[in-house]
């Protein structure tokens, strides 16, 4: 063999590296970007150094490189194990093979990285074998997490590849096309729609593999096809429907593991992006910095902000996601990633110290950009952990194993008063039938009403007793929508089923006038809606209407009347209506909030995020003001104006960020 052709007796790493920015920023006569080889996780540039810093002795690289001589797989008497249907149900239930391509894949790594550091060709030609006796076997996956394993392994098959097949002239073309014919004729057609109705970490792990075999395969519309997922993915996928503008992950009320799980598929997307001369580390404001620093923060026993209850669940276990995070924005983009950092120490086998972490060799600055930052958006929407009015005085005080609908009744009776309701699950047998001059005041998010599917004659927690119904105030407590009072040990699982065409209809808060007469002084303040298959919330002929730090979010599923006609907010022949401070996010079918027929109504300062439409949806409306608010990662556009007869007049939107929507306003 050439001596030209070893690992490390090509260029230095200095002129790699040069050599690696060049082509990132040049163009081809087509004007298309080269594609980058090896580059996957690892250009050649990081081989180098990788071997270079083992090589010398250096820690923490040596130390981490005797983690993968010592992991399974390493040594040469592996075996491959290949199956031509591989079979996975649901948390691994029933597997047939999935173990052994999950081995085989990490053994075939793990055997090239030994290759490029020792220049033993045992190793080279290990790693062919265990290409070979997939490729020449594997013909589908089956049952209920065939594209997750999928994801997991295809990625880890190609970084192998890319590095061997970059430094190794031993593999025979034949062998090399036999495995390309593989990721293209099984692996692809899999996964190439993508699976956004599952949770995150799935597409993550998918985009991942998709990525890497674009890179393999010099396939340029599929990297462009991941690329752009990553950007406005739907459902669980894009980088703005996995993490929140707060830092909160899709996942972070499930359990860590999945979290940190999930995180590292899309820091890995990242790195091969990266390497090819895209940057997907800056998307959304390095929304995956924010997402990793909340996450590590959470990990090392700090309290997070959470809408909903973030799960404690593996919570302490670091994954080993932390360094190749740390290298990119820490040192390479100088960002202080102080949680991040601390975390990294956590990591018992950090394997990715030896293969995607350099520190910062010498060159960092003395002052660090600050930590990025959580949106300072709505972050006090919807009800709170404690009441947000010192001292109310009660009329009636009701607690959960006490009618409110009778507290109501005598309300009216008196003409009018405030009802207090005590903490916990009050059942509502019925809807609530509201009357006029009446305030409803919880305790915050411990005050939950549910109205109960097995006992309950109405679809709605609530409605108006009247058409003219006035004077009304709604005022920290929960309305739960959902078919049962709490989650399961997978909230989108709940998700998935109220998704459903044929779920009941449950909504919110439904207040509804007769088209004669109008409702009048209407405020919602910290009020949370959540989980309905119809409306949240739905205002017919209503005018003067607050709704102050409101969370109406969850809502608007495929329930009668369907697919994008139940949104979280949903208003018509409104007038003088004020949205302050409030979150409307992941609208299932509809959008964020729909103003149809409006007059005079004012949206500012609010979180309107991930919904399946667009984030604001304005018809046939007039003196609409959008303002100084977040919409980001919708299905549609940030902020939409729709002409069904008549166009809107007079809509003002100014000073929004509008990013990562699928649409562009």
């Amino acid at each position: 063999m050439a001596a030209a052709a070893l690992p490390g007796l090509g260029p230095t790493p200095a002129a790699d590296a040069q050599q690696e920015r060049a082509a990132r920023a040049a163009v081809t006569q087509k004007g298309k970007r080269p594609i980058v080889h090896p580059g996957i996780l690892q250009t050649r540039a990081d081989l180098e150094f990788m071997k270079a810093k083992i090589n010398a002795g250096e820690e923490p690289w040596k130390s981490a490189w005797n983690m993968w001589l010592t992991s399974p797989g390493a040594s040469l008497d592996f075996k491959p194990k290949p199956f031509v249907h591989v079979t996975r149900g649901a948390y691994a239930a029933g597997q047939q093979g999935g173990v052994e391509l999950s081995e085989s894949a990490t053994a075939a790594n793990n055997h090239v990285m030994q290759w490029y550091v020792t220049g033993n060709e045992a190793h080279a030609r290990k790693a062919i074998e265990i290409f070979d006796a997939w490729s020449s076997t594997l013909a589908d996956f089956f049952e209920n997490d065939a594209m997750l394993l999928a994801g997991w392994t295809g990625g880890e098959f190609c970084n192998a590849a890319e590095i061997l097949r970059s430094t190794y002239p031993g593999w025979s073309a034949q062998s090399q096309e036999q495995f390309k014919r593989m990721l293209l004729t099984v692996y692809v057609p899999l996964l190439r729609a993508f699976y956004p109705e599952a949770n995150g970490n799935w597409d993550a792990a998918i985009m991942y593999t998709l990525l890497a075999i674009g890179v393999f395969c010099e396939d340029r519309d599929l990297m462009e096809a991941v690329y752009r997922h990553y950007r406005v993915g739907l459902g669980n996928s894009g980088i703005t429907r996995y993490i929140y503008p707060s830092g909160q992950c899709e996942e972070s009320c499930r359990d860590q593991g999945h979290t940190q799980l999930g995180l590292s598929y899309l820091v890995n997307v990242c790195v091969v992006a990266w390497n090819q001369g895209v940057d997907l580390f800056a998307e959304a404001d390095n929304r995956l910095a924010l997402g990793m620093e909340y996450t590590a923060r959470y990990m090392l026993g700090e309290e997070v902000p959470a809408y909903g209850k973030i799960s404690e669940q593996t919570r302490g276990k670091f994954g080993d996601l932390y360094h190749p995070v740390l290298q990119h924005y820490r040192y390479e983009k100088h960002i202080a990633m102080p949680y991040t950092e601390r975390a990294a120490e956590k990591v018992q086998r950090a394997h990715t110290v030896a293969t995607m972490f350099r520190g910062d060799s010498g060159n960092g600055p003395a002052d660090l950009k600050p930590a990025p930052g959580a949106s300072k958006i709505a972050t006090t929407a919807g009800a709170q952990a404690a009441t947000t009015v010192a001292t109310t005085v009660a009329d009636i005080t009701v607690s959960p194993d006490h009618s409110i609908q009778d507290a109501l009744d005598e309300l009216k009776a008196k003409g009018g008063g405030t009802l207090s309701l005590t903490a916990g699950v009050h059942i509502l047998t019925a809807t609530l039938k509201l009357p006029s001059r009446v305030t409803i005041v919880g305790t915050g998010l411990d005050c939950e009403l549910f109205l109960d599917p097995a006992k309950g004659v109405g679809e709605a927690a609530i409605i108006n007793a009247e058409p003219d119904m006035h004077d009304v105030v709604l005022r920290d407590f929960v309305i739960e929508g959902g078919q049962t009072p709490g989650t399961s040990h997978d909230p989108n699982s709940d998700v998935q089923r109220r998704r459903l065409m044929y779920s009941p209809i449950r909504a919110g808060i439904v207040f509804q006038g007769d088209g004669k007469v109008l409702q009048r002084n209407l405020r919602f303040e910290h009020l949370t809606v959540r989980n309905c298959t119809y409306n949240a919330v739905e205002l017919f002929g209503v005018e003067q209407v607050d709704v102050v730090n409101c969370d109406f979010s969850g809502s608007g599923g495929m329930a009668p009347p369907g697919h994008g006609k139940n949104h979280n907010l949903k208003t018509n022949r409104v007038s003088r209506v004020t949205i302050t401070g409030s979150r409307f996010a992941d609208s299932m079918w509809g959008h964020g909030i729909a103003v149809i027929f409006g007059q005079d109504v004012s949206i500012q300062g609010c979180e309107i995020t991930r919904n399946e439409l667009d984030g604001v949806m304005i018809a046939e409306s007039r003196h609409v003001t959008i303002e100084g608010c977040l919409a980001e990662g919708n299905g549609g556009a940030g902020i939409a104006q729709e002409t069904w007869m008549d166009p809107n007049q007079e809509v003002v939107v100014r000073n929004n960020t509008l990013r990562n929507n699928v649409a562009k306003s």
